[in-house]
This record gives C-alpha cells, structure tokens and sequence, in this order.
C-alpha cells in the first residue's frame, strides 16, 4: 500500500474530497497540510492509502472537487510531488 497526500486550499474542499473517496471505500484522512507543503496556501491534505493515485485523482476532478497537488511518500519517508 502506498501513501499519497492530495492538497486543498480550503478545509471544506478537503472535507468534499474525503466524503466522496470514503464513499467509493477509497482509505483516506483529512489533516493540516505540513507547511513546507503549504504552495499557494494549501492549508489541507488528504492522505490517501491506495496503490493506484489516478482513481481517487479521477474521483475528485470528475465531481469538481478544486484540489492543488498531489505528493507520493517514498520509502524513506519524504515526499515527492506528482505530475498527473
């Protein structure tokens, strides 16, 4: 199982996005975005557990959910931003 963080500019947009993708039983967790991570104001995170990043992506662009970035956790524990 991976680690995916997917950044909101507002709490209600992560709040969107975590209803819908814990509707579609997709594992995910709403916190506070660390502030290094925190571009353009992105002051929410979703932490996805998922092998497969473009589903739960899908989900959220498809009902027009405004997210702003997507990181992977490696292994070693850091995180790397996606281009998806």
């Amino acid at each position: 199982m991976k680690f995916y963080y997917v950044t909101f500019r507002s709490v209600t947009h992560g709040q969107r996005g975590e209803k819908l993708l814990t509707n579609e039983n997709i594992r995910c967790h709403l916190l506070r975005t660390p502030k290094w991570m925190e571009v353009k104001g992105c002051g929410y995170s979703l932490r996805i557990w998922t092998e497969d990043i473009n589903l739960p992506v899908a989900l959220l662009r498809g009902n027009h959910v405004p997210m702003q970035r997507v990181y992977i956790q490696t292994p070693e524990g850091t995180l790397e931003e996606m281009n998806l």
